[in-house]
Parts: C-alpha cells; sequence; structure tokens
C-alpha cells in the first residue's frame, strides 16, 4: 500500500518504512500541524504483561510509577539501567490491575525482551512478546477527531489525553488511545496486523486524501520534524545507555518516591548532586542548519553534540537539541553549531518549540 501511494522506502531497525509520499516531507508536516496526518506507526513493538505482579514487575523495571494508573490510562516511561540511563523510553498501557502493556521502540524490541525477562524475579506474571500481533496507526491532527469519528461509534471526544478505550473502529477490535509523537491531539489504533491495510484505507477515505486539507500519508521524515518542534525525545539521539533521566530533563518521570527500581539509587544521588550536562533546546540564528552529530562550540572550544538538528517546518525556523555542561545551559546563551567546518551562530532557547493551542 506504502509504494502504492508513492512512498520512498527506507530500511528502518530492519523494516521496510516510507520515509516520505509524493508530497514531501514539509507538505506532511504542515498538513499535520493544520489539518490531519496518517502515519503507520506498526513497527512498534508491544509486550503483553499479565497476573497478580504485574504492576509490581512494572514498577521494578521502569521510572514511572505504574501503581497510579487507573484502568484505561496510558503513561510515559523508560526502562533504565542501575546507572540511571536508558535501556528504551515506552508507554504503559494498563487495562487493569493484573494486565499492563508495554509499548516500545522498534529497533530495541528485541533488547527490552531481553531486558525484560533477565530482570523477572519472582513475580507472578506472565510475560508476552505480542509485536507481531499487532498493527498500529497513527491519526494525528486537529481535523483526527472527526475523521476517526465517522469509523467508529466510541465517543473520542470523552476520551482524555493519555487514556484509551477498546472498541471497533470499521467493525475491527481496536485499541483507541489518544496519544501521539506529534505534538498535535489524535489517536493511535492498535488492531489486528491482517486489518493494518483495512483500516489504513478507511481512515484516508474518511480523511478525504487527495483535497488540499484532506488528511495526508506521512512518513518517517515528517515524524521525525513533527516531534522535534514538539521537543519530544527519540532514543537513539536525546536518550540512550549513556545519558540518564534527569540529563535529558525526564526527570518528570523519575518517581524516587515509588519504591525500589533499577537505577532508583543512582537517579536519587545525581538528584541531590546535580548533572553536569543538560539537554537543551537551540535555534540557529544566522544562515545554517544544524544537523545530528554536529558540534557545539562556545569561544572556540567543543563543548557538546547536537542530538538532532533539523529545519523546523511549522515555525520556518532551523532548530535543534543537544547536550551541553550545565553551567552554559542557560535561556539567550549563544553557541556556535559546527556545520561542516563553519561555525554557525545559534542560541539556547526554551522547549518544547511548538506548542498546540489547546
Amino acid at each position: 500500500m506504502h509504494r502504492r501511494l508513492g512512498g520512498r522506502m527506507v530500511d528502518f531497525g530492519g523494516w521496510d518504512m516510507p520515509v516520505q509520499y509524493p508530497a514531501g516531507t514539509i507538505e506532511e508536516h504542515l498538513r499535520t500541524r493544520k489539518h490531519a496526518g496518517l502515519f503507520d506507526v506498526s513497527h512498534m513493538g508491544e509486550i503483553d504483561v499479565r497476573g497478580a505482579d504485574a504492576i509490581a514487575l512494572v514498577n521494578y523495571l521502569t521510572s514511572n510509577d505504574a501503581a497510579k494508573l487507573v484502568d484505561g490510562q496510558a503513561q510515559y516511561s523508560a526502562l533504565t539501567t542501575p546507572a540511571g540511563t536508558v535501556i528504551d523510553d515506552l508507554l504503559v498501557y494498563s487495562f487493569a490491575g493484573d494486565h499492563l502493556l508495554l509499548v516500545v521502540n522498534a529497533g530495541t524490541t528485541t533488547k527490552d525482551w531481553e531486558w525484560i525477562t533477565s530482570h523477572h524475579r519472582d513475580e507472578s506474571v506472565t510475560l508476552k512478546n505480542v509485536s507481531s500481533d499487532y498493527c498500529q496507526l497513527a491519526l494525528q491532527g486537529p481535523d483526527a477527531l472527526g475523521i476517526l469519528q465517522k469509523l467508529t461509534d466510541l465517543p473520542l471526544a470523552e476520551i482524555n489525553y493519555y487514556h484509551f478505550v477498546a472498541g471497533s473502529v470499521d467493525g475491527v477490535p481496536s485499541i483507541v488511545s489518544r496519544t501521539g509523537y506529534t505534538g498535535e491531539d489524535g489517536f493511535e489504533v492498535y488492531a489486528a496486523a491482517d486489518k493494518a491495510e483495512q483500516l489504513w484505507n478507511k481512515m484516508l477515505d474518511a480523511g478525504n486524501c487527495g483535497s488540499d486539507t484532506g488528511v495526508l500519508p506521512c512518513g518517517l521524515a515528517a515524524r521525525n520534524t513533527l516531534r522535534l518542534e514538539a521537543g519530544m525525545a527519540l532514543y537513539g539521539h536525546e536518550i540512550d545507555e549513556t545519558t540518564t533521566l534527569l540529563e535529558a530533563n525526564l526527570g518528570w518521570i523519575c518517581k524516587l518516591n515509588k519504591g525500589d527500581f533499577i537505577g532508583r539509587e543512582r537517579l536519587a544521588e545525581q538528584k541531590q548532586a546535580g548533572v553536569h550536562k543538560r539537554l537543551v533546546g537551540f535555534e540557529v540564528t544566522e544562515r545554517g542548519i544544524a544537523r545530528d552529530g554536529q558540534d557545539v562550540v562556545i569561544n572556540g572550544e567543543r563543548i557538546g553534540k547536537v542530538t538532532s538538528g533539523s529545519p523546523a517546518p511549522y515555525l520556518k525556523k532551523n532548530i535543534g537539541m543537544a547536550y551541553v555542561p550545565t553551567a552554559v545551559a542557560t535561556e539567550g546563551r549563544q553557541i556556535q553549531i559546527d556545520v561542516r567546518g563553519k561555525p554557525v551562530s545559534a542560541q539556547i532557547v526554551k522547549t518544547p518549540f511548538y506548542k498546540r493551542e489547546k
């Protein structure tokens, strides 16, 4: 289906994925901001956790507090190492006190599964990697609710952010979650893997695909520029096994009072002592585009690296994120980015770069 729509396919973590469609990344980005974009994110992994100790296990493995979830609620969290660094970031969905679903990144699904199963102690749980059972489609943007409502009797407007309901979409049993990775309102729909094409086509039809204001199929490139404008971390860039959650400004998902979890001791020490480096956002202030991996420079000294850098199509600026020493991680601080040997001026700014109007 992606090929029939003209999607340019690339390898992404072993998956054959569309990076963009004929409309191009900028138009896909802007259509999502102004109307709606449809993303195939079926490559994401899913791990089912069931049993009396489901919450206890997940709370030991992750930094956030799964015990605070009510049925039908999701939370952003992270699998942490003893050093407080990140194995992966993930969503935890609570179906019941004895049933959680972990949604993990595609490229780390195998690593996550091995980490979780190897750190399973004597908890009474059954773990199952159900990644191949699900497709996942993300319909994002201000028109997403109206489009999806045409295909379901579920009262979508009543679903709160980071909550979900089970029901049917176009007659297909589905989980409909008010979540996303674009900074826009929208929904992620989970269903049986063999229903992916049916749901994809119906969402495009319902969104009047082909009109100037209709839904557009969107690829990996637009997904990346949208999440960057929204200041959202990408695993392997802003977070990885070398950066702690506190360095990445993710202290809000570190619930140090919930009891013991992997990495808690180190994170508590780091919170007390303070971090030596911090993730910041920056805006390029002269001609030039910062790219991932380029050096951050102050007074000729290389002090950090760009984790993500790109033009921001909606904001019409060139932006990025980088780790810099805490001493210089202040809004308004002037820095330079080494763009292929040329120092390009930039300024540290508050994130997120873009925040939608409620």
